[in-house]
Formats: C-alpha cells, structure tokens, sequence
C-alpha cells in the first residue's frame, strides 16, 4: 500500500518492522479470528494468542531467549532470505500499511472523527521521505482506506499516545 513512497528493496533489506522487543509487544499486528486455521496449516510452529475479542497476535514468548526487555525476537512469518513468507491474502492489515498506525485521539466527544492515522517514527525508511509526501499519500485514498478498516476491526487500533502522535490524515 506504500509502495509509491517506500521502495520494497529498501524495506526487504531492513525488516525492522518485523522484529519485536518485549517493551513493543503491543505493535505486533493483529490477525482476524478466520485466518488463524489457514496460518497454522501453513505454519504449524507458529503461536498466537488472543488480542481482542475476534483477533489474535502471533505469541513471541518462547522466542526469547533472555530476559533482556530490549532483546527482538523475529516475527514468526519471517524468512530471513525471502522477508515476509505470507501469502499477500494472509499478510495482517497492518503490515500492509506499517509504518502507519490507526490511532483513537483523546478526548474526542464526536466518535466519527475521533479516528486518526499517526505515523511511527521508528520506520528507518520512511524517514527519508519528505512527510509532505507520505500526507499525501494518505489524502489520497489510503487514510480513508485505514479508518475504514480500523471501524470494522477496531482491534487494531492504538491509543494517540507520545509516541503515536505524528497525526498524518483525518
């Protein structure tokens, strides 16, 4: 979904978003309840747990293996040659549309609008890009796209927060 902005070399040869230190555990993307057979069929090691009430997150405790908060464990699709071993059809939500994050505003009375899409700074690759662009991007279809999502799942989103506070599109 970012592809007009982030070139794939750049993300295959990086992979940051597809590890997880223990203190970032709430950033592993949710998965809808309907796709977890298909995912253990495919991937049989793999381990989930619940994250809402029809989704799951892949479980990474038993990929540790310190107790180091800061140690990063690989998520569990991940190929260390290939990059994401997930058929496209598979691949959760928010993988498709990371390092963009559907985030709720605080202290909004109006629900409709109290939805927003917040750029995560941690993205070595979207870094380099001028945020006038990514903010067009999102103008164009793709916020719209996200918010819509993020009403019929509203298991992925995450509180605006200090770190989720770069507030591209609403």
């Amino acid at each position: 979904m970012l592809s007009s902005i982030l070139a794939k070399s750049d993300c295959a040869a990086c992979k940051f978003c597809c590890s997880f230190r223990r203190t970032s555990l709430w950033e592993t993307p949710v998965i809808p309840a309907a796709d977890i057979p298909k995912l253990q069929e495919l991937f049989p090691n793999a381990k989930f747990r619940q994250a809402g009430k029809e989704s799951y997150t892949f479980d990474l405790n038993s990929a540790y293996k310190t107790s180091d908060p800061v140690e990063e464990a690989p998520c569990p699709f991940l190929d260390p040659d290939r990059g994401c071993a997930l058929p496209l059809d598979l691949k959760p939500f928010e993988c498709k549309i990371w390092p963009l994050r559907a985030v709720r505003l605080p202290d909004s009375a109006d629900s409709e609008h109290s939805l927003a899409i917040a750029l995560t700074p941690t993205c070595p690759a979207i870094n380099k890009v001028p945020e006038e662009k990514v903010r067009q991007l999102a103008a164009s279809g793709l916020g719209k796209t996200i918010l819509d999502y993020a009403e019929g799942h509203p298991d992925i989103i995450k509180e605006a927060s200090e770190f989720l506070s770069n507030i591209v599109y609403k």
